[in-house]
């Protein structure tokens, strides 16, 4: 039996959350955890205790979601009973609700073969690794997203790395090869496993506008990169004092992006070589592959299991999310950070038959109120791709101002503030059998992804 207390915080959690799903209020992801940890403040580290086979965390800008559902279905093929936060509610009241809503009337989490996969918010890590106190915890990437809200690059890695020395030993860290300010949280530790592309093709000539770590963690001195695929992210090294990309354990070779919708490679690991059908595309997504495996390879989970994951999970919600309405394809891409937006952008181009998009901007807090980073997003490569374009959002007329001056024709984009009306217009702009993209900014994605589930009978993110 758990402590009185805990007990409490339990009931109270899943009583919040019952009251504001009956209200129509999502999932009560966030009250409950609140609630929760309110009553007990020690409520994340009392439950996690309790998980027979521990938990794994995956942090990062971009990539998180994504990974953690990988590593998640990977341990489930595997036959493990996961607790997963799959709704993304990833602060550490979104963790609290999750582990809450799992335990049971006696405020325990039974059976030991469960498995926590966490996703991790970037500024929330420094608190939750003391209280989960994962055996395993995965970085995927880090680039400047929300500066209102998290600062300079290198100011979140130099948080991390403090944070990484109090981290107990045993815990093995899952790093990112190609990025340098991630692969500066390994330096000094045992228990490191790298992954990262080694395929010099995809090099795309030169770093982006959008490259954040460009200077030593080591020495202060300029990196330059043999090869870049994402912003600053690639084979890079320290010309000043020899520092160098770490030689992953888990590497993508001989990789093809096709149309954008699916990716080919070559996975390079302990488990030898095997080729990887993923059924989501983009370069990012081969990351996020990569990120899964090692983890579940870390974890121990059999091979079988993770390369199932690979080759049959679907996009997580909003990241190349699939919906068919009306005889015409949907398809909703997250852009919520510079170097995401480029990749998004990258992906787009791969299939010269995209003609229809809309672009929403919005700035809300779970946005960031400074929407100056589309100035950074590189919308010039995009420049007369597309037929007819649509932009929406709490945000339009500067989204608008920003294609214009990326060269975008006037001609060809209508400003609708209105996400509804913005979404029936660029519908009905689309020839039947067509493809419409949408790429939204997080709380524009969450209300569209609403009225798209809505409209085809798809149930909503958090359920």
């Amino acid at each position: 039996m758990a402590a009185p207390r805990t007990i409490a915080s339990v009931w109270a959690a899943k009583t919040a959350a019952f009251a504001s799903r009956r209200l129509g209020r999502g999932g009560g992801t966030a009250v409950s955890g609140l609630v929760g940890l309110r009553l007990q403040p020690g409520l994340i580290g009392d439950l996690a205790l309790q998980l027979g086979l521990g938990c794994v965390t995956v942090t990062g800008t971009n990539g998180k979601t994504t990974t953690s559902r990988l590593l998640a279905e990977a341990a489930r093929a595997a036959g493990i009973d996961v607790l997963h936060n799959a709704s993304g509610s990833n602060l550490v009241r979104g963790i609290a609700a999750t582990l809450a809503g799992a335990a049971g009337p006696d405020g325990r989490l039974h059976g030991t073969n469960r498995l926590g996969v966490f996703e991790v918010d970037e500024a929330t890590i420094p608190l939750a690794l003391p209280q989960l106190r994962p055996r395993v915890a995965v970085f995927t990437n880090l680039f400047r997203d929300q500066l209102d809200r998290y600062g300079e690059v290198e100011a979140v890695a130099s948080l991390w790395r403090e944070h990484l020395k109090d981290a107990a030993s045993s815990m093995t860290l899952v790093l990112n090869a190609d990025d340098p300010a991630i692969a500066s949280l390994g330096e000094g530790r045992d228990n490191v496993v790298y992954f990262g592309v080694e395929d010099r093709t995809l090099d795309r000539g030169g770093l982006e506008h959008a490259s954040d770590a460009i200077a030593c963690s080591r020495c202060g001195g300029r990196l330059a990169h043999e090869a870049s695929f994402i912003g600053h992210v690639g084979l890079w090294r320290c010309e000043s004092c020899g520092r160098e990309r770490p030689e992953p354990q888990f590497a993508a070779t001989k990789v093809e992006l096709g149309d954008g919708r699916s990716a080919l490679f070559t996975l390079r690991s302990p488990w030898g070589e095997r080729e990887v059908s993923l059924p989501i595309g983009g370069l990012y997504n081969v990351y996020n592959a990569l990120a899964a495996a090692a983890a579940g390879h870390t974890l121990g989970l059999p091979v079988e299991a993770v390369m199932a994951s690979l080759q049959s999970s679907g996009a997580a919600f909003g990241r190349q999310e699939v919906f068919e309405l009306d005889g015409r394809r949907v398809e909703l891409l997250l852009g919520k950070n510079p170097a995401g937006l480029n990749q998004v952008l990258s992906t787009l181009l791969l299939d010269p038959a995209r003609k229809t998009a809309l672009f929403v901007l919005n700035d809300g807090i779970a946005d960031g109120r400074d929407i100056s980073w589309v100035w950074d997003a590189d919308f010039e490569v995009a420049a007369g791709r597309f037929e007819a374009v649509y932009v929406s959002g709490t945000r339009a007329e500067d989204m608008a101002l920003r294609l214009k001056y990326a060269g975008w024709d006037e001609s060809t984009f209508v400003v609708e503030p209105s996400l509804r009306h913005a979404l029936d217009a660029a519908l009905a702009a689309t020839p039947a059998g067509a493809c419409l993209s949408v790429v939204p900014t997080y709380t524009a994605m969450l209300t569209l992804r609403e009225l798209l589930a809505h409209r085809t009978g798809r149930e909503a993110f958090w359920q």
